[in-house]
This record gives C-alpha cells, sequence and structure tokens, in this order.
C-alpha cells in the first residue's frame, strides 16, 4: 500500500496522488488518506489545503468538505494519534479521478518550487509540542472556511496558512512554521472583516 512508504517532498506527494487518479475513475477520501501516508502530519495539512486552493475547490461545497477533513485530522494531531481514523461516511465520499490528476499537474510547479527553498531549517519548531500548535492553529483556520466560501477565493487565505503548516512538518522548516503561524493571524483578521462585512 501506498501509505506504507516513505513521504518524500511535496512533489513525491503529487505524484502518488495523480497515479491513484490515473487508475480509478472515482477516488474515495478513505483512498486519498491511505495514499498521503501514515509517517507524516505533514500531508493530511497539506494535500487537502492544496485541493482546496486548485480549480477543485472551485466546486460549491467543496472548501467546507475539506475544511471539515482538515479539522478531523487536527483534531487527531492534537490527540497524538499516529493513524488518522474517519467516520465511514466521509470515506466514501469521492471524487473525480480525472480531476484529481488535473489539479495534481496545475499544482506540480508549485511543488517544485517548495521542495527546491523549504528544507530542514529550525527543525525544532516542526517536533514536539509545535506540532499541536500547528494542529490547533488549523483547526481556527479551517473554522473560517464555511462562510467564507460564500465569497469568491476569501477561502485561499486560511487554507494557504494551513498549507504552509503541513509543508512546515513534511519538510521540517521551522521558517515556514512561523510563516505559517504570522499568515494565521492576517487569515482570520480578514475572514472575520469578510464576515462581519
Amino acid at each position: 500500500m501506498a501509505g506504507d512508504q516513505q513521504d518524500g517532498g511535496v512533489g513525491d506527494i503529487l505524484d502518488r496522488l495523480k497515479e491513484a487518479g490515473e487508475k480509478q475513475d472515482r477516488m474515495t477520501i478513505g483512498t486519498l488518506r491511505d495514499e498521503m501516508g501514515q509517517r507524516s502530519y505533514g500531508p493530511f495539512l497539506l494535500v487537502p489545503a492544496l485541493i482546496e486552493i486548485s480549480p477543485i475547490g472551485g466546486i460549491p461545497g467543496v472548501p467546507t468538505a475539506l475544511a471539515a477533513i482538515i479539522i478531523l485530522f487536527a483534531a487527531q494531531m492534537l490527540m497524538g494519534r499516529k493513524s488518522f481514523w474517519l467516520p465511514g461516511f466521509v470515506e466514501r465520499r469521492s471524487l473525480s479521478g480525472r480531476k484529481l490528476v488535473k489539479a495534481t499537474e496545475k499544482l506540480r510547479g508549485i511543488g517544485r518550487w517548495l521542495d527546491r527553498w523549504f528544507h530542514g531549517r529550525l527543525r525544532r519548531l516542526t517536533e514536539g509540542p509545535w506540532v499541536k500548535v500547528a494542529a490547533a492553529l488549523s483547526i481556527l483556520l479551517a473554522l473560517t472556511v464555511p462562510p467564507l466560501e460564500l465569497l469568491p477565493f476569501a477561502s485561499t487565505a486560511p487554507m494557504a496558512a494551513i498549507a504552509m503548516f503541513g509543508l512546515a512538518l513534511l519538510v521540517h522548516d521551522g521558517a515556514l512554521m512561523i510563516a505559517g503561524s504570522l499568515l494565521s493571524g492576517v487569515a482570520v483578521a480578514v475572514g472575520l472583516g469578510s464576515i462581519g462585512g
């Protein structure tokens, strides 16, 4: 199973998702979870956030569904779980394999750039209690997504911050953890302003 492989960078994750999308007309959320692997928390925040930022995120209801999945994953990170559980009705939800392949192709350039520039700085900030800090902030950010979905592209900012946390954990880059924390504050402030306006 792909989940047994050692996690690499963003390119490795995108390759796995593309291959899975090419093999199946419909991809379940449970299958996506297995493809992301179980040895790092990073992909479980990064991949749903990247999917939301991709064209798939423009489908009504998808941002909220992805935010709910992120909350489920992040809550289990807070509890220190090493393998992630999803309720059956979430595991069985599916998306088009063809659209998943298109999304991974759109993200390929970004993935290469991220892998080239982000790795191994301030590693301590991606371990221990900092993982739980990232999980808690990701939950807060994901909670802003459902109301923001009503506004074009408004949910991109919180999802970008979540993606930063996921990438930081995947490539062990503490500088990205700091950047994600700063972007979190901006995203929550902008989100609350958009909702209030």
